[in-house]
C-alpha cells in the first residue's frame, strides 16, 4: 500500500468516527418516570405518620413534625401525599395497558379484515359521541358498589374507541404491504398475521399510544376521584386532597399544590419516558399523534 493510500484510509481531522456511543438521553428521560412510579408505589411504607391521625392544627404551616404542614383536619400533608399516589398510578397503568392492548388487537384486525373493521369503526364512532368523563361517571355510578374498579372499567371502555381509530390507521399500510399478502396467500391464520406480522411493525405507534393513554387515564381517574367517584374520605388520594383542601389554599398552599404537582409530574414523566422508548426509525410515524 502506498503512502497516499494509507493517508486516504485514515479519517480526516474533522470527520466523525462511524461508530457512535449510545446516548444517555433516553435513560435520563425514562429515569424520572421510574423514580416517581416507584415512590408512589412504595409511598405508604415511607409515610412518617398514620394517614388519618391529626398531628397539627388545621391548615398549619410547615413545621418540624410536618414538613408540608397540615390539611383541613390537621393531618400530615406529606404522609397523605406519600400514601395517596399508589392507587392512581396502578389504576392509570392498568387502564393504559388494557386500552393499548385492546386497541392493538382490534386495530390490526380492522386493517386485515375490512368488513370487520367497518363494524368496529361504527361502534367506535357511537362510543366517541359520549364525553369521556360523563361516560366514566355513568358507568361508575351504575356499577354495583362503585369503587376504583368501576372507574378503571369505565375509563377503558371510553378510551378504546379513540385508540382503535389510531391503531387502525397506522396498521392499514402495513396490512397492504407485500409480505402480509404473501403470508395470507400462504395460508397463515388471522391471529398469526396480527401477532407475528402486523403488531411488531407498530411498536413505535403503540409506545406513543401507551404514553398518551396513560396521561389521559391519570386525568380521568383523578377527575373521578375529585368528584368522589371511587375512593372516599378519609382515604389518602391525591385528587381527594385537592378537593378537601381547596378552601384552605391560602392558609397552607402545600395541601393543594403538592398533590397537584404530583399528578402533573407523574403524567408528564411517563409520557416522556414512553416517547423516549420509541425507536428512531418510527418517530416520524408517530409525530402526528
Amino acid at each position: 500500500m502506498t503512502t497516499s493510500d494509507t493517508t486516504a484510509a485514515q479519517p480526516s481531522p474533522g470527520e466523525r468516527p462511524a461508530r457512535r456511543r449510545p446516548g444517555r438521553g433516553p435513560v435520563l428521560r425514562v429515569l424520572p418516570a421510574l423514580l416517581l412510579v416507584a415512590l408512589a408505589v412504595a409511598g405508604p411504607w415511607l409515610a412518617p405518620h398514620a394517614i388519618d391521625t391529626p398531628i397539627t392544627a388545621p391548615y398549619a404551616a410547615s413545621g418540624d413534625g410536618a414538613p408540608l404542614g397540615g390539611d383541613q383536619l390537621g393531618r400530615d400533608v406529606l404522609t397523605r401525599l406519600l400514601a395517596g399516589g399508589r392507587e392512581l398510578v396502578v389504576g392509570s397503568l392498568l387502564v393504559a395497558v388494557l386500552v393499548t392492548g385492546a386497541a392493538a388487537l382490534l386495530g390490526a384486525v380492522s386493517a386485515l379484515r375490512p368488513a370487520v373493521g367497518r363494524i368496529i369503526e361504527r361502534s367506535a364512532d357511537v362510543l366517541m359521541l359520549l364525553p369521556a368523563v360523563l361516560g366514566v361517571l355513568l358507568v361508575a355510578l351504575a356499577w354495583p358498589g362503585g369503587g376504583r374498579f368501576a372507574v378503571i372499567a369505565a375509563a377503558v371502555v371510553m378510551a378504546v374507541p379513540y385508540a382503535v381509530r389510531l391503531v387502525a390507521g397506522a396498521a392499514a399500510p402495513v396490512a397492504a404491504s407485500g409480505y402480509i399478502e404473501a403470508a395470507a396467500v400462504g395460508g397463515e391464520r388471522l391471529w398469526h398475521l396480527v401477532v407475528r406480522e402486523v403488531l411488531p411493525n407498530l411498536r413505535a405507534t403503540l409506545l406513543a399510544l401507551f404514553g398518551l393513554r396513560f396521561v389521559a387515564a391519570v386525568y380521568v381517574v383523578a377527575t373521578a376521584s375529585f368528584l368522589q367517584v371511587g375512593p372516599q374520605p378519609p382515604a389518602a388520594d391525591w385528587a381527594l386532597m385537592i378537593r378537601e383542601n381547596a378552601g384552605g389554599i391560602v392558609l397552607n398552599p402545600w395541601a393543594v399544590l403538592a398533590p397537584s404537582l404530583a399528578i402533573g409530574l407523574l403524567a408528564m414523566s411517563v409520557n416522556l419516558a414512553a416517547s423516549a422508548l420509541v425507536p428512531r426509525t418510527g418517530r416520524k410515524a408517530v409525530s402526528a399523534l
